[in-house]
């Protein structure tokens, strides 16, 4: 597999990762045998970036990829991991954003015992609290990375004006941020800023949550999960809009001999060599379906049909609810 560094100080990982919060029953009932051929699939293709998070069912997710280690010692060498840290409940149980030093030490020790490691290769704040200033949270950041537990460190969902704030105190590694042909809103300055700082844009949903697939999750499959059914794009009229919209794009990948998936990544991939799609799945042929970008070279001609058939602002209904929208930074 073809290889990007995770960041201009960073390791060299493969171009497309793995999203790990499938691992977790987010995206419907999964098992950890299902989740460990996963990871035995990413060994034998070359996948070497694993993406997770402490919340990713409260555990779970890193959970299962220690128990892998723990049966395959060897593969803690073969992959680069990211975890996250940030969210959490106060006393009466609600959400909230914890950007403290002691939160994010205390919750990465309790990521590294889950998963059998020593130190992950990236560490990001999942959701900034706004009430403290990104500079001393950068600072907490960079000196979290100088005890070795992690290699670099990255924030999630932030704007690139955050981004430029916190690069004037220490290298960030890595930004995480929705990025499709579905979600293009980090073209408003954030894969900018990534490039010019030498910062990896990790681009998480690179299908759209199933929309730029050959095969988009039915309305009625959509029900089942919490998360979609009430995401605009998910609730009527818009997910009817959206997959019609869609179909054009499907039509063209077979066209082109390559799955919806894989093209969707491959546009990614062309975005600059710095974006690295994390696609997740809970299905070893679906990913093969994502991988598939990695073998795909968009000429210009091919960039301008894509963009002929999913304009810039084609899909229908907001990216997440107002519910969804607490926490991740907006930018215009």
């Amino acid at each position: 597999m073809t290889t990007r560094r995770l960041g201009k100080n960073g390791p060299e990982i493969s171009a497309i990762g793995y999203g790990a919060m499938s691992f977790s029953d987010f995206y419907g009932a999964t098992s950890e045998a299902e989740s460990h051929a996963i990871l035995d699939h990413c060994r034998d293709v070359g996948l070497t970036h694993l993406d997770t998070s402490n919340i990713y069912g409260m555990g779970r997710s890193e959970d299962v990829i220690g128990s892998y280690f723990a049966a395959h010692p060897d593969a803690k060498q073969e992959f680069v991991i990211a975890t996250k840290a940030s969210i959490a409940r106060d006393e009466s149980g609600n959400r909230i954003f914890r950007n403290d030093r002691k939160h994010l030490e205390e919750e990465l020790d309790k990521s590294l015992q889950r998963m059998g490691v020593d130190h992950v290769g990236l560490f990001y704040v999942h959701r900034r609290d706004p009430n403290v200033p990104i500079e001393e949270v950068t600072e907490s950041l960079a000196a979290i990375v100088k005890t070795g537990k992690a290699l670099g460190f990255g924030y999630s969902e932030i704007a690139p004006s955050s981004l430029r704030r916190a690069a004037k105190v220490a290298h960030v590694s890595a930004v995480q941020s929705e990025y499709s042909l579905s979600t293009r809103s980090p073209e408003l300055g954030l894969v900018q800023a990534c490039a010019e700082l030498g910062t990896a844009l990790v681009a998480f949903s690179p299908v759209g949550r199933s929309l730029l697939t050959d095969t988009p999750l039915s309305f009625e499959a959509v029900q089942s999960l919490d998360f979609l059914r009430g995401n605009p794009r998910f609730m009527r009229p818009n997910y009817e809009a959206n997959v019609s919209a869609a179909a054009g794009f499907c039509a063209l990948a077979a066209e082109m001999g390559v799955s919806a998936a894989g093209l969707a990544n491959a546009w990614l991939l062309a975005q600059g060599d710095h974006v690295i799609p994390i696609p997740g799945t809970r299905s070893v042929s679906h990913l093969s379906d994502c991988l598939q970008g990695r073998d795909v070279r968009l000429t210009s001609e091919d960039l301008e049909r894509i963009e002929a058939i999913l304009p810039l602002g084609w899909a229908h209904g907001d990216r997440y609810s107002e519910a969804q929208w607490i926490g991740p930074e907006r930018y215009c």
